[in-house]
């Protein structure tokens, strides 16, 4: 069974969005810049969605 953990491998900041690349077998990089393009119009709302995501997430394990 899949399970959503922060990347501890490939990460930016707190390795959300690679995490959640790597569950949906999606590059995280390409997912990056989605979020960066949305983060714009969406006034910020999205970094407190990151920030949230990355105090709930737990982290992945190292294989």
């Amino acid at each position: 069974m899949k399970r959503l953990y922060r990347s501890e491998t490939n990460k930016m900041l707190a390795g959300v969005l690679g995490g959640l690349g790597e569950y949906l077998n999606v590059d995280a990089t390409l997912l990056r810049i989605i979020f960066l393009i949305l983060l714009i119009p969406s006034f910020s709302t999205l970094a407190i969605v990151y920030v949230i995501a990355a105090f709930i997430m737990p982290k992945g394990d190292v294989y």
